[in-house]
């Protein structure tokens, strides 16, 4: 095998002067599929150049660079390991490695060929079978041997079960693209939560001019939109990302007159995509069709006409006859974030009555809103996701259908969870519960929506123009199942008799241990507050789950390397319910004792967990894949 002549063969046209500078070490790298951060490489190249006069480099100096960026230590510990001549890998010794250190039980000489195939650049040690270090490097950095098992990267579930069984991708405010008080609305908001495998997107509609409905945060300065353009927009790429049904949830204030108005846009733009009749013309609806029935289908999310709730728009008090002042949040919309602590019961008297029991002072008058009633032709387009004001677990046990859903704000559903798990759980197996943020989270900040995952709520929405842990949370759960914005609850929250608790988990528990050897990092983001390339990394690992399985640990800090630290060291979990679990790895620049830069992160569910020696891809605060950047690991669990 010769090596030397490979690479060559490779580079040599690039190389007609005998040099290259920078820009043309940069085209070389591009060319031969080598993911690089500008910073490290200009680092490396100016260390390069302190060794010669002048800017450019020789054929030998860039050979350095690229072993510098692909030829790392801790692959070539592996090769060597299993390479009897440390120089290529034999199918059966490639075999013996993916058996004994990638723990794929299963693989034979027909799967080692594969890969050999796939991955060796050399022809003639490919024509041998065989594989050279350069082909192993590939293999390595693949998609095959990322941390993420490569078969949750397609739909693996079964999606004939009803729509309640499924955790669902949900926005909140889809339409704002920074804060909730002052930022802009924005078409963009539906098409990159659209892009991102979204399912549920929400629309506030309020009155516009001409007989036009408008998009916004209605009482605040957001901008407005037009009705109609969500609807293009939502037309355009509703199924880009996603066959399985999408579901609009209209914040719904419009008159009656420009309600119409909304259906015909839904029903003229949308065409033969919006579902307005039960599918297969069924009459007993007593059972939620499933995501695969209704693929390629837009569903919509708002209330009907003729139902106890609009009665009740308007309500008399006994006493005085007069028509009782009701914020926007009550009755019409029960999505309205205003207020989420809203009463469960009204009161007669002029203090309301809490949903915790105690009495508040009564709220500041409002002005009076006339009240419509809800367009027929609107009402009409509600099939399986009519909103239904939630009122009690009890209630809704006693009167509400399986295509009737609740919304719940964060605040009230936290006390929930506290008081009443089982309760909540059991009304998730029946009914599609969504959860949205509080009114008084004016910079569209999120709450951790792992505590509503675990009681089963199907749509936890979030705000997706906002980063942080809470959405990173979200991005990896709908990793899942090919990235189709449903993934199928544990068997324990959708069984309508399970006795399941996040606090008491009880024989539902399948302790999973965890070992993770964190073993290096490679080429992560320089720091922003550093002069040079350098940061002082340090990597931390956490667990979500029930609240039993809450953990945190953290790694050592690597003074002065970002491009190529080194850690092995060994962290443990003990995961009493695997299948709620999400695990999280960030990589911090320790700036000082108190103060952290964040340099990358990668969340994932703990069951999509591939073993033995894996790749961390890293993604930035944005969401956004670092494409040179990760970190190694060897994973082992049982």
């Amino acid at each position: 095998m010769d090596e030397n002549r490979w690479f060559w063969n490779l580079i040599q046209n690039d190389f007609k002067t005998g040099n290259t500078d920078l820009e043309g070490c940069m085209r070389l790298l591009e060319k031969m599929q080598i993911p690089f951060d500008e910073d490290h490489l200009k680092h490396i190249f100016r260390r390069t150049l302190d060794k010669h006069l002048g800017d450019v480099i020789s054929m030998d100096d860039f050979r350095a660079i690229y072993r510098a960026l692909v030829h790392r230590p801790e692959y070539e510990e592996l090769f060597r390991a299993y390479s009897s001549d440390g120089v290529i890998l034999t199918d059966t010794q490639l075999i013996k490695f993916l058996v004994k250190e990638q723990f794929q039980t299963e693989v034979d000489e027909t799967t080692a060929l594969e890969i050999i195939m796939k991955y060796e650049p050399i022809d003639e040690v490919r024509k041998k079978r065989q594989m050279s270090f350069e082909g192993f490097i590939r293999y390595m950095r693949s998609d095959e041997c990322s941390i993420f098992k490569i078969q949750h990267r397609t739909i693996y579930q079964d999606m004939n079960q009803p729509l309640c069984d499924y955790f669902i991708s949900s926005s909140h405010n889809t339409y704002l693209i920074a804060d909730q008080l002052m930022g802009p609305s924005h078409l963009w908001g539906y098409t990159s939560a659209l892009l991102k495998g979204c399912r549920c997107l929400e629309i506030d509609c309020w009155d516009g001019t001409n007989n036009e409905p408008i998009v916004y945060h209605g009482h605040t300065l957001t901008s407005k939109i037009p009705f109609r353009s969500v609807i293009h927009v939502i037309d355009k790429y509703a199924f880009m990302s996603s066959a399985y049904p999408l579901v609009l949830s209209l914040e719904n204030h419009c008159s009656p007159k420009q309600q119409e108005v909304m259906a015909h846009y839904l029903k003229s733009i949308l065409g033969d995509k919006l579902l307005s009749s039960p599918i297969g013309g069924e009459v007993d609806m007593t059972r939620l069709p499933s995501p695969e029935a209704l693929k390629f289908k837009v569903l919509i999310k708002n209330k009907k006409a003729g139902t106890i709730e609009e009665s009740m728009l308007r309500m008399y008090d006994d006493d005085t006859g007069e028509t009782e002042e009701l914020s926007d949040s009550e009755f019409l919309s029960e999505d309205e974030d205003t207020d989420d602590t809203l009463p469960l019961h009204r009161s007669k008297s002029s203090t309301k009555r809490r949903a915790d029991g105690r009495s508040s002072a009564p709220p500041q008058k409002k002005p009076k809103v006339k009240r419509g009633k809800i367009a027929l032709a609107l009402s009409d387009l509600v099939v399986y996701t009519k909103s239904q004001k939630f009122v009690s677990f009890e209630h809704s046990l006693m009167n509400q259908q399986c295509y009737e859903n609740n919304s719940i704000g964060e605040a009230q559903a936290r006390k929930l969870v506290r008081h009443s798990a089982k309760d909540f759980i059991s009304h998730t197996t029946r009914f599609i519960t969504r959860i949205y943020p509080k009114g008084t989270r004016m910079s569209s900040s999120n709450y951790n929506p792992q505590e509503f995952w675990n009681v089963g709520c199907q749509m936890v929405a979030l705000n997706f123009q906002t980063p942080g842990t809470q959405m990173e949370l979200q991005d990896g759960k709908f990793l899942d199942n090919g990235g189709c914005g449903y993934v199928l609850k544990p068997d324990f929250l959708r069984d309508r008799n399970t006795t399941f608790t996040p606090q008491n988990v009880g024989r539902y528990s399948k302790p999973m241990s965890l070992s993770i050897r964190l073993i290096s990092g490679h080429q992560l983001p320089p720091s922003s507050l550093s002069k040079t390339n350098k940061a002082d990394p340090k990597v931390q690992i956490e667990i979500f789950g029930v609240p039993e399985d809450q953990a945190r640990k953290k790694s050592s800090v690597v003074k002065s390397n970002a491009l190529s630290p080194k850690w092995n060291e060994t962290f443990s979990f003990n995961i009493q319910v695997p299948e709620l679990a999400m695990i999280r790895f960030c990589v911090e620049d320790e700036v000082s004792l108190v103060n952290n830069e964040f340099l990358g992160q990668f969340t994932l569910p703990v069951m999509s967990l591939n073993t033995g020696y894996r790749n961390i891809p890293l993604l930035s605060k944005e969401g956004i894949k670092l494409e040179s950047a990760s970190l190694f690991a060897h994973i082992w669990y049982y």
